[in-house]
C-alpha cells in the first residue's frame, strides 16, 4: 500500500522504544522497578469490577454516540460533587473510550489550521493535530514559570489560525497544577478568536496538596470550552476504557455528530462500570493515599541523591530535574534496573529532567528505595 506520509514521517512512540530496552533486561534477568510508563498498577476495586461483569448484556447491541443517559447523569452528578457546577447531562456531556481517543479527534472536529500545545507534553494533542493535517505551535512550560504556559507570547495574527489549544493539568509530566485565572484568559482568548478551549484533567483526582486541583468547567462562560477526564487514574481502570468530554453544548453536539463516524462509542457494559465508579468517592480516597504513601518512600532518597522533584503536587508523577546528564542518567539506571522516562521523550523542552511514575506496587518502590542511593552516588 502507499503508506501515509504522516505516518511514514513520524517517529516511533517513545515508550515503544523503552519497552523494547525493558524486554532484553528482563530477558537477561534483571530485576525491574518499572517508574517510566504513567500506567496505574492498583487493583481496579471489586465493586466496579462487578458492575462491569454484570453489565455484560445477553444481546449485545451497537452503543450509541451519546451514551447511556444513566452515564451522563453519573457524570453530571459526579461533576456537580466535585466542582460544584451543574451541567446538562444531554447537552453538555459526552462518554467516551476514556479520553486519549478524544484528544486524538479534536483537532479533526475544529477548524483552523494550527493546534497549541504545551511542551513538555504527552505526544498525542500533536499527533492528533498531524494526522488532521494541522500545524503545531508549541507553548513552552518552564520551571521559573511554575510549568505554565504563556499565553500572552502569542500574536493575535496566530491565535486566529488556531483551532485547538490543549490545556493539560494537573500536567503529565510536570505534576504541575493551573489556577482559575488561566483557564479563564484561556477561554477570553478562545471566544475572541473563536477557536477551541480543550482542557485534559485526566489527573485531577490525584494530589497530595491541601487544595484539589481546579477544572476549566468552573468556568462562568463556558463558551468555546471543553473538559476532558477519565476513570483510567482516578479508578485504576486504564484497560476498561472509559471517561467523558464535558462543557460547550455546540461542541458536544458536533461530538455526537462526529462520532459515529469513527466507532468509539463506550459499550454500555463499560458505561455501567463507570456510573458505578463515578458514583463514589472512597475508592479514590485509597487510590491517593496509596500513591502518597509511595511518594513519601522514594521522594526523600531521590532528593538526597541530588535529584530534586521540579514539579507541581498533583498526578502520580515526580519531574525531577537532572540536568545536562538526564538522559545518559536514565540510560545508566535502566541498565540497574530502575526504569524512568527521560524528560526528552516529552519534546526537548524536557531536556534534563527525568519523569518518574510511582504506579509500582509500594514494596517495589521500597525496594527501589534500598538501591537507589548507590545508584545515584555513582553520579558523582
Amino acid at each position: 500500500m502507499k503508506p501515509s506520509p504522516v505516518l511514514a514521517g513520524m517517529g516511533a512512540y517513545p515508550f515503544t522504544r523503552l519497552a523494547e530496552e525493558k524486554r532484553r533486561l528482563l530477558a537477561a534477568g534483571v530485576d525491574l522497578v518499572d517508574f517510566g510508563v504513567g500506567e496505574p498498577r492498583e487493583e481496579t476495586p471489586r465493586f466496579i469490577r462487578d458492575a462491569l461483569a454484570a453489565g455484560v448484556p445477553a444481546l449485545s447491541t451497537y452503543p450509541l454516540a451519546e451514551g447511556l443517559p444513566e452515564t451522563r447523569a453519573a457524570i453530571a452528578g459526579w461533576v456537580e460533587r466535585r466542582f460544584g457546577i451543574a451541567l446538562d447531562p444531554d447537552r453538555e456531556v459526552v462518554p467516551t473510550m476514556g479520553s486519549k481517543e478524544a484528544i486524538f479527534h479534536l483537532p479533526q472536529l475544529a477548524g483552523g489550521d494550527l493546534v497549541a500545545v504545551t511542551t513538555p507534553a504527552y505526544p498525542v494533542p500533536a499527533r492528533g493535530a498531524a494526522f488532521a493535517g494541522r500545524g503545531v505551535i508549541e507553548l513552552p512550560l518552564r520551571a521559573g514559570d511554575g510549568f505554565l504556559p504563556d499565553l500572552e507570547a502569542v500574536d493575535a495574527a496566530t491565535w486566529d489560525r488556531v483551532g485547538v489549544l490543549f490545556l493539560n493539568f494537573p500536567n503529565n509530566p510536570t505534576a504541575a497544577t493551573a489556577p482559575l485565572a488561566l483557564y479563564e484568559r484561556a477561554a477570553t482568548l478562545a471566544r475572541r478568536h473563536d477557536f477551541l478551549l480543550a482542557s485534559d484533567e485526566a489527573y485531577s483526582e490525584l494530589y497530595f496538596g491541601a487544595e484539589p486541583p481546579a477544572s476549566a468547567l468552573q468556568l462562568a462562560d463556558r463558551r468555546n470550552v471543553v473538559a476532558l477526564n477519565t476513570l483510567s487514574k482516578r479508578s485504576s481502570m486504564p484497560g476498561v476504557r472509559c471517561g467523558f468530554v464535558a462543557g460547550d453544548p455546540e461542541v458536544i453536539a458536533a461530538l455526537k455528530r462526529y462520532r459515529p463516524n469513527v466507532g468509539t462509542a463506550p459499550p454500555e457494559f463499560v458505561q455501567r462500570a463507570g456510573i458505578a465508579a463515578w458514583g463514589d468517592e472512597t475508592h479514590v480516597e485509597a487510590m491517593r493515599a496509596g500513591y502518597r504513601a509511595k511518594r513519601e518512600v522514594l521522594l526523600p532518597v531521590l532528593e538526597a541523591g541530588g535529584l530534586r522533584h521540579a514539579g507541581g503536587d498533583a498526578t502520580f508523577f515526580l519531574w525531577l530535574d537532572a540536568g545536562p546528564e538526564a538522559d545518559a542518567l536514565a540510560a545508566r539506571l535502566l541498565e540497574a534496573g530502575i526504569v524512568l522516562a527521560p524528560g526528552s521523550f516529552f519534546g526537548p523542552a524536557g531536556a534534563g529532567y527525568l519523569r518518574l511514575a510511582l504506579v509500582p506496587e509500594l514494596a517495589a518502590c521500597e525496594r527501589a528505595a534500598q538501591r537507589l542511593p548507590a545508584l545515584l552516588r555513582s553520579r558523582y
